[in-house]
This record gives C-alpha cells, sequence and structure tokens, in this order.
C-alpha cells in the first residue's frame, strides 16, 4: 500500500499520514511535487521487456510527454538477487538534489523517497502504478531496500540532469530505512 509519512526534520516525530491516492496528491502538490496513479492497460509479465512495458502505459506516457517534453526514457529493473544490489542501493541513500527534475513511473514492485521540504521530510512509500516528480533542487533521498524489486520507467528532459548533487547532510541516517518503513 503506498503511504505517506509526514515527518519533523528536527526530531523524526510523525505529523500526519495518509494512504489514500488522492489525499497524497494533494499533500505533496503543496510542496511543488507531482503524485499520480496509473492503472496499466494491460498485464505485463514479470519479465516484461522495455518495449512491452512502455506499450502498456503509453496513453500515460504521451500525456506526460506533451506536458514536459522528455528528451529520453527507459525502464530500469532490480531484482533481490542481482549482484550489484548493495551498490545501487548506496548511491542515492544520501541526501542529495538533481538539476533537473526527478521523474519516476513504478510500473512493479516498490522504494522509499525521502522528501526534505522546509522542516518536514515527506516519507513516501511508492509502489506498483504510482508516478512521482521531484522538482529540480529539491533535496531528498531514495531507498530501494537491502532486497529490491522494483520496474521503474524514467523520464528524461537532461541528458544529465539525474545525476546527483550531495549535500553533505547526515539527515538521511536518522529516518526509517525502506526495510525499517515497511516493516512498521
Amino acid at each position: 500500500m503506498t503511504v505517506l509519512s509526514v515527518k519533523s526534520d528536527a526530531t523524526g516525530d510523525e505529523l500526519e499520514r495518509f494512504d489514500d491516492h488522492e489525499a497524497i496528491a494533494r499533500r505533496l502538490t503543496a510542496i511543488g511535487v507531482t503524485f499520480e496513479h496509473w492503472g496499466a492497460r494491460a498485464t505485463l509479465p514479470p519479465d516484461a521487456g522495455e518495449e512491452d512495458v512502455i506499450a502498456a502505459y503509453r496513453e500515460e506516457i504521451d500525456r506526460l510527454d506533451r506536458r514536459f517534453g522528455f528528451e529520453s526514457m527507459d525502464v530500469v529493473s532490480l531484482a533481490p538477487d542481482h549482484p550489484d544490489r548493495l551498490e545501487l542501493r548506496d548511491k542515492f541513500l544520501s541526501e542529495h538534489t538533481h538539476a533537473d527534475f526527478e521523474v519516476r513511473f513504478f510500473v512493479d514492485g516498490s522504494g522509499l523517497f525521502c522528501l526534505h521540504a522546509g522542516d518536514r521530510v515527506f516519507v513516501l512509500l511508492c509502489e506498483k502504478g504510482d508516478l512521482l516528480s521531484v522538482p529540480a533542487n529539491m533535496t531528498h533521498w531514495f531507498d530501494m531496500g537491502e532486497r529490491p524489486d522494483f520496474k521503474c520507467i524514467r523520464f528524461f528532459t537532461k541528458p544529465d540532469g539525474w545525476v546527483g548533487d550531495f549535500t553533505g547532510s547526515d539527515i538521511s541516517e536518522r529516518f526509517p530505512s525502506y526495510d525499517e518503513f515497511v516493516a512498521s
């Protein structure tokens, strides 16, 4: 289940909690974040390739592309037995920003985005069907868990806009990991 937990950045105390897609979208819109939930037009097998995944969501992708003018997109997939899963997980566990906005659609599986806005951390467990667009320069981090299991469509307007600019803050270490959040 998709969940948004809004926490104090100073104490980590939960201030608000949402598990309804519309309520999550409204709350995230207030900080400039786009959140949508999409349904597929076709059932995809677990081993569906990039072409099949994009075809299943073509209508939504085209609508999004008309709005933002993406230069490219790809489908990324990680399984619990991937040999580089820990290295890939560590890549974006620390607070960072991007020069471009970050757009991800979860075709399958889940991941935990933590968005740091003002004095709040918005901890969002994204699952199948969730689309998230994090504005350029918004501090955040992403945790796919110790045994990642997801497939996402990534959208890009700049070839290098997704490269992380790390803040040096240790704030991400003071908030629940993906595995801790899912277990609670």
